[in-house]
């Protein structure tokens, strides 16, 4: 008997189809010899820092860095029960040993591990590598598993990435929270994405629109122009003194020129050209990938590579046949060509997994039941794999050099040789879908063909008025090409990976700066907020910086490839954690006041936020903070008291504070006590009372 874990129930159901386990139990599939059983994701993640001290419940400067000494997981409530399930089977005396089949990459090999080493088991651990879910991939798959430790230097990574995450998450954000007495989220890879945000806008911001002219020469109909000149009495005198003239055809060069077909997709150019195209963002096109990678439409959609390999040429030939017979894309009548599959082939090229091509599933899927998202990626993918394989776009391009009054002119025009690739770009612009080329659109770059020599007579000219401009906000596409490009002006020439994040990872990256109001979406633009221009104003470059992150994600490779220990990672990752303690420690103090409109009354326990005296209540000022001190609260008025700010103040200080003039309505004494408060992770206070020193006396007569 052996156990299948996968890391959803939907992939699970796949495999459990294929291996024979089709006897429904609680929280897991059997079958003859097998269990297939599922993780609904990260089941397990490291604890808050209060989980290791109780002093960390309150956020105090003097208490970082929080470097835990052993690693302390924790289960999350809503999925306990499946956790205790796995426990389990991964412990059952007739379990023989244990396939990891949760997604092929370094987070599926972490949600695997942290419910693995929770569970207590020794069972030996194989593992299942597949790109698609189609039965004749698992059922391949299943036949040739692995050893699971092949894999033990991809889950060395998987968990320093996510340690690494943790620690400075945790000590950035609790150490410029505490020093500026305001909620400032800081992460080691959102923090530098935001900083490409804020200089992108302090580009726009601080740019300085130039005024241009461009001088335009009509000679019938070849269309002529000088570019950019930025004298306007230059410009007026070119313009009349063209106007009626006469001119002559100095060059007329003409070059055929190729533009190879793109190449097959990999995560970050899918959600690029799903953004551009769309509108969608990263993250709605990975979530919709993955459904269709889920119902085996797609081949595993989190990889970074746009290539194939050698023996997957018939497989190639035989999904774009498919892709043809489903969509029709030239229409019912014409034949698509044969596909030149050696051009997306290059074993050196693919490392964990292939780019991301339909199945052969798709030509027997019913489409209405996917949702409108779906058969949108569905449709960019297939019409992508086609475009890959498919003949060079061929063009020639014809310069013409016009001199008219001593000043040369230029027109530039194309006529279409081979369109090739491009053709099938008309599925995007056709309703139905097709590709087939608009015949508005034939022949409109053309230019009239001239010869050297050839003379234009009473030439019409125009001056026309322009602004240079500032770079464009980024978009999704846009910032997603700058995340996996950033750093490489740093890197050697053969570096492996670059860049911000993983393609797995940069959707969620953007959607946390969204959620953090750091940055927001503005139609298809996402924009730094004023908080996030403020944030990276105040952190020290080299916790923003995108090349200490990308040569952070360099090294983690490495640690895939074994050509580097874990415990060098994370020494790093320490080393940059007391550089910025060191910050945070020559911060002026009335640089830390800079978020103060008014005299706070102390620190928040719960978030190191600053405590301001309000009308009924002593409240935190982060806004997504619970925590408050009522001045009119049940436990004092029992006692005839209400909270002052003398009472305040010290409760946030210390914990407790001595109170005088209490009074016992059953004893009719008035007495004094020290109160002390507690305080949960949600803002909630309780309060207790302690007698040090008891001193009573007669009530007086009450006014």
């Amino acid at each position: 008997m052996y156990l299948v874990i996968a890391e959803k129930p939907s992939v699970s159901k796949a495999i459990a189809e294929v291996i024979g386990a089709s006897k429904k139990e609680e929280g897991y599939l059997e079958g003859k010899g097998c269990i297939v059983s599922w993780c609904f994701g990260h089941l397990a993640e490291y604890v808050s820092p209060d989980s290791y001290d109780e002093r960390f419940t309150r956020w105090l400067y003097e208490d970082l860095p929080i470097i835990p000494e052993e690693w302390k997981l924790a289960v999350s409530k809503d999925k306990k029960e499946q956790f205790y399930i796995l426990k389990k089977l991964l412990n059952r005396p007739d379990i023989e040993f244990v396939v990891n089949a949760c997604d092929a990459g370094r987070e599926g090999e972490l949600i695997f591990k942290h419910v693995y080493d929770l569970s207590g088991s020794k069972k030996p651990v194989k593992r299942l590598w597949i790109s698609s879910l189609e039965s004749s991939s698992i059922l391949e798959g299943m036949e040739h598993l692995k050893a699971g430790e092949t894999y033990h230097n991809l889950a060395e990574a998987a968990v320093c990435r996510a340690q690494a995450d943790w620690l400075v998450g945790m000590n950035a954000t609790r150490a410029y929270t505490t020093k500026y007495f305001k909620k400032l989220t800081v992460g080691r890879v959102q923090t530098p994405t935001l900083a490409m945000l804020v200089e992108r806008q302090n580009q726009i911001s601080g740019f300085k629109k130039e005024k241009y002219f461009n001088v335009v020469l009509d000679f019938d109909g070849l269309i002529a122009e000088k570019k950019k000149i930025f004298d306007v009495e230059e410009a007026e005198r070119m313009w009349k003194t063209c106007q009626g003239s006469d001119a002559i055809v100095e060059k007329v060069e003409s070059k055929e020129k190729t533009v190879k077909p793109p190449k097959l997709y990999d995560l970050t150019t899918l959600q690029r050209e799903a953004n551009r195209i769309y509108g969608m963002t990263a993250q709605q096109t990975l979530n919709a990938a993955q459904s269709l990678y889920e119902q085996k439409l797609i081949t595993y959609p989190r990889t970074d590579s746009q290539y194939l390999t050698s023996d997957m040429e018939e497989t190639a030939k035989h999904v774009i046949r498919k892709i043809h017979e489903k969509y029709q894309l030239l229409g019912p009548f014409d034949q698509p060509k044969t596909p030149e599959v050696k051009k997306v082939l290059n074993d050196k090229k693919v490392s964990d997994h292939h780019a991301i091509i339909p199945t052969v599933e798709l030509a027997e899927f019913d489409f209405s039941k996917l949702r409108e998202w779906e058969q949108k990626i569905l449709f960019l993918i297939a019409v992508h794999t086609v475009e890959a394989m498919e003949e060079d776009h061929v063009f020639m391009e014809t310069e013409v050099e016009v001199r008219c009054q001593d000043e040369i002119f230029k027109a530039k025009g194309k006529v279409i040789k081979q369109i090739g690739w491009k053709l099938y770009e008309e599925c995007f612009k056709n309703e139905d879908g097709l590709a087939i080329e608009n015949p508005a659109d034939a022949g409109k770059d053309r230019t009239p063909k001239v010869e050297v020599n050839h003379k234009f007579y009473n030439v019409s000219a125009a001056k026309t008025e322009h602004f240079t401009a500032p770079p464009k906000p980024y978009s999704e596409d846009t910032l997603l090409a700058a995340m996996e490009t950033a750093g490489n002006k740093e890197f050697e020439e053969d570096t492996e990976k670059k860049g911000l994040g993983t393609p797995a990872t940069r959707a969620g990256i953007i959607e946390k700066l969204i959620a953090s109001q750091y940055a927001v979406r503005k139609g298809k633009q996402i924009l730094p907020t004023e908080d996030g221009k403020v944030l990276i104003d105040i952190l020290p470059d080299f916790l923003k910086s995108a090349t200490m992150t990308a040569e952070w994600e360099n090294q983690l490779l490495e640690m895939e490839q074994g050509k580097m220990a874990p415990g060098q990672f994370m020494t790093g990752i320490e080393k940059l954690i007391s550089m910025m303690l060191n910050h945070c420690d020559s911060i002026p103090e009335e640089e830390t006041r800079r978020f103060q409109k008014k005299e706070s009354v102390g620190t928040c326990p719960v978030c190191g936020g600053l405590v301001y005296e309000g009308k009924k209540n002593f409240y935190c000022g982060n806004r997504e903070c619970n925590f408050c001190l009522w001045k009119e609260n049940k436990y004092l008025q029992s006692m005839e008291k209400d909270m002052d700010v003398r009472m305040a103040a010290e409760l946030l200080k210390n914990g407790s504070v001595h109170v005088k003039d209490l009074y016992s309505r059953k004893k009719d004494l008035y007495f004094e006590a020290d109160l002390h408060m507690e305080v949960d992770e949600n803002g909630r206070v309780t309060f207790s009372l302690s007698f040090p020193k008891r001193k009573t006396m007669k009530k007086n007569k009450r006014k």
